[in-house]
């Protein structure tokens, strides 16, 4: 005695979508090998690990190390933001240079630094690029201690650090 065992459409598409699935991870991992810079399958994606400047140099600052350079002033606090959002608070004595116009006003914002001068760059939002774009820029005009802090102004502010607002 034979036994027919019939298969439901749906099983099967569901036995075909995971072939073709499993092909395409296979083609996916295979090209990855081959690429001439591979990306790492596992690693560090968050937006302190991103922040590296070319050189390989580390360039998040935590929010106690900036608020022991803002303390003792050893350090010049330069926002990325747009004016706008500057003049509506900043952190205290923070120094407005607009990644929009960061080309046309870098020489005015830095005429008065030295190049190991300890700068460090803000923006708001974890995924607020404008202040590693800025640091960038300054650590190609020679600056070399240039550092980012991570979603700055709402960090400063929930940690209730001194902020202003005007110019």
């Amino acid at each position: 005695m034979t036994i027919n065992v019939q298969y439901h459409p749906w099983i099967r598409s569901i036995r075909q979508l995971s072939m073709i699935v499993l092909a395409a991870v296979a083609v996916a991992l295979i090209s990855n090998h081959f690429r001439p810079a591979p990306l790492p399958l596992i690693g560090n994606w968050s937006p302190e690990a991103r922040l590296t400047s070319p050189s390989g140099r580390q360039m998040a600052i935590s929010l106690d190390e900036a608020k022991n350079l803002f303390q003792s002033k050893g350090a010049v606090f330069m926002d990325a933001r747009p004016l706008e959002e500057f003049t509506k608070g900043h952190i205290q004595g923070a120094k407005s240079l607009p990644w929009q116009e960061a080309e046309q006003r870098v020489m005015d914002a830095t005429a008065d630094l030295s190049n190991d001068a300890v700068i460090i760059t803000y923006c708001d939002g974890d995924t607020c690029d404008l202040s590693k774009e800025l640091a960038l820029l300054l650590e190609n005009l020679g600056f070399s201690n240039v550092r980012v802090l991570v979603n700055g102004w709402t960090v400063w502010q929930q940690a209730g650090f001194p902020v202003e607002t005007g110019n």
